[in-house]
């Protein structure tokens, strides 16, 4: 029985890598205690921000068990999104943060699907789990030897960084363990903890997401004023303690990245957004965590940005300014008369206020 596993694990991986993994690794499914402490510690501090994901049930999110009954073993994936960018386009713009130029989960599930394909055929069950707040990917691929926690809180890859998605198949086969754990690879580096725009990493591998521009930006509410200019043109994520890690930069070096696809985005008009409808939005970005599915914070992330970015002479600038300005939206007017302001145009904020005065 235990050859037959370990054959059957050694078809994993290697059907795994064929259906397009960077890296594979089997792990096994007994909860992650020491996890759940750490997510129970920072969340009593506050440092979740309110953020649901694997905070909202952290008993949950940490035990494989809960996914599936029975659970003895995960399969887990890695999977790339490292490519380089297009050419910017015209105008006013905002940056997307590298996983979401495109569906980079699309692939990963496919072929983590393959993967749980051949676990049913040989009859046993299976689930995939990928960006799914009932696991804790990271702590998976960690646990099953695929990479290291980096001071910025991202798994890094051996030699390759941390340029992919996660994912992971539970499963009740009592699968081997194909890898030892990564010892840690980031040594006495600390790249990533100034280089935060908002000093979000207070600690190596500690990241308090009240000041994480990535969360601010998927957060209800007002973009908090404190954190507006440190947001500059980014409009969803933030890449900036990947950027600087030598890590990467070292696999760019001796490897360096696809060119972008087709229909990638990272960075797209912050006119256009601005001037998109309600539908067009969602099913534009529709692969965006935007709160509740309002557009209004896409707007709202919008508008810092172009305060940040644009051109107060700019005609189309003004008028997408002038027309948030005039929204019936609070939040929307409240930021348009910062956008303003930035840009040097508090005319148009006083004009604003003018015609408000005249309803």
């Amino acid at each position: 029985m235990a050859a037959d596993l370990s054959l059957l694990a050694g078809e994993l991986l290697a059907a795994g890598r064929r259906a397009g993994l960077d890296a594979v690794g089997v792990a096994s499914a007994d909860a992650f205690e020491g996890t759940r402490r750490v997510i129970e510690e920072r969340k009593a501090a506050g440092l979740h921000a309110g953020m649901h994901f694997t905070y909202g049930n952290p008993a949950r999110s940490t035990d494989p068990g809960s996914a599936l009954t029975g659970a003895s073993a995960l399969v887990v994936g890695a999977r790339s999104y490292r490519r380089v960018p297009p050419d910017a386009q015209p105008g006013p713009s905002g940056a997307v943060a590298r996983y979401s130029w495109d569906d980079a989960y699309a692939p990963l599930r496919t072929a983590l699907g393959d993967v749980a394909g051949l676990l049913q055929a040989a009859g046993w069950r299976a689930r995939v789990l990928a960006d799914d707040n009932a696991l804790v990917d990271r702590e998976a691929a960690h646990r099953a030897g695929i990479g290291w926690y980096g001071k910025n809180t991202n798994l890094l890859l051996p030699g390759r960084g941390s340029w992919f998605v996660l994912g992971s198949v539970v499963t009740d086969a009592p699968l081997p363990p194909a890898l030892a754990p990564v010892e840690d690879g980031c040594g006495a580096c600390t790249r990533c903890l100034p280089a935060c725009p908002t000093s979000a990493l207070i600690a190596p591998g500690v990241l308090d997401a009240r000041r994480c521009l990535a969360w601010l930006l998927q957060a209800e509410g007002d973009f908090p004023v404190e954190y507006r200019e440190a947001l500059g043109g980014r409009i969803y994520g933030c890449d900036e303690c990947q950027e600087v890690c030598p890590v990467n930069r070292a696999a760019d070096r001796g490897h360096p990245p696809p060119p972008a696809h087709e229909h990638d985005q990272p960075t797209v008009s912050l006119i256009d957004l601005l001037d998109a409808s309600d539908d067009d939005l969602l099913d534009r970005y529709g692969r965006w965590y935007i709160p509740r599915r309002q557009p209004r914070y896409v707007r709202r992330n919008a508008l810092v940005a172009l305060g940040n970015v644009g051109d107060g002479a700019d005609p189309e600038v003004v008028r997408v300014l002038r027309r948030a300005l005039a929204s019936d939206d609070p939040m929307l007017c409240e930021h348009a008369e910062w956008a303003a302001t930035r840009l040097g145009r508090t005319d148009l904020v006083a004009a604003g206020a003018g015609r408000m005065a005249h309803r």
